[in-house]
């Protein structure tokens, strides 16, 4: 029982998270025309800190549920342990890095390839959090021999968990494209608002099953969408190209 609230307690934290980070877009193009830094700042932090409440439930509940045979929840937690330890440049966000870094002037009027999923109920997610493929592959994968490899796993356990999260992100087709398009690989984007979204769909479902409640209001708001509504096409990644200043 002692358990059960802990993660009952966890779930409703994600969810006040949620709705925060919601909030926190739905401000974002008016504080943006004040201020930039505070309007990205305020978007990323609100991110970092669904990342954290999604982890808090990860503790608490990994004992009842497989967190690492899923791409999606693997990646959530695997860039949350970047973004936490944060003894690297990466996983920057889009906006932050082109607009708030030192070097932000040199990519003006560069192309980039924004790379996100749909949903299989025809609606899109209407909120975006796109970080640099490369930043993935060198926190990820070992052959790209990157200094900022996550080394808190044994070597076969870093390539199981790199293969499972290519192979079920379909990271594979995004690298494709953007070869076929001449995309360098720095301009290449990751849209992490519909992982996050599969995964916090995969695992409330999970909890649901098991007669976990969804206690406290936002919890309850999110519990029906997120359990019977919402269906994220990992497979299938779509693409668009932004042109920066343009």
């Amino acid at each position: 029982m002692t358990g059960n609230i802990a993660i009952e307690v966890a779930i409703s934290t994600l969810a006040n998270s949620m709705r925060l980070y919601g909030e926190a877009q739905m401000r974002f193009a008016d504080l943006f025309g004040v201020d930039r830094e505070e309007a990205i700042n305020n978007v990323d932090r609100a991110f970092e800190a669904k990342l954290e409440a999604f982890h808090t439930l990860f503790d608490v509940s990994k004992a009842i549920f497989p967190y690492f045979d899923h791409g999606d929840t693997a990646i959530l937690i695997a860039i949350r342990n970047a973004i936490h330890h944060r003894d690297h440049p990466l996983f920057r966000s889009l906006y932050a890095r082109l607009l708030l870094d030192e070097d932000a002037a040199r990519w003006r009027g560069a192309a980039l390839l924004l790379a996100t999923y749909p949903t299989l109920h025809g609606a899109p997610i209407m909120m975006q959090h796109f970080v640099r493929m490369d930043d993935v592959d060198a926190r990820l994968d070992p052959d790209v021999a990157s200094p900022h490899l996550d080394a808190s796993m044994k070597a076969p356990k870093v390539r199981q968990r790199f293969e499972l999260i290519d192979g079920e992100l379909a990271l594979g087709a995004i690298r494709a494209n953007a070869t076929r398009e001449r995309y360098p690989g720095d301009q290449v984007y990751l849209d992490l608002m519909p992982i996050f979204t599969s995964a916090v769909v995969r695992v409330f479902k999970a909890m649901k099953a098991i007669g976990i409640r969804f206690r406290g209001f936002d919890a309850e708001a999110y519990s029906v969408p997120f359990t019977t509504e919402i269906e994220v096409d990992l497979g299938r990644p779509t693409f668009q190209a932004f042109r920066v200043g343009g």
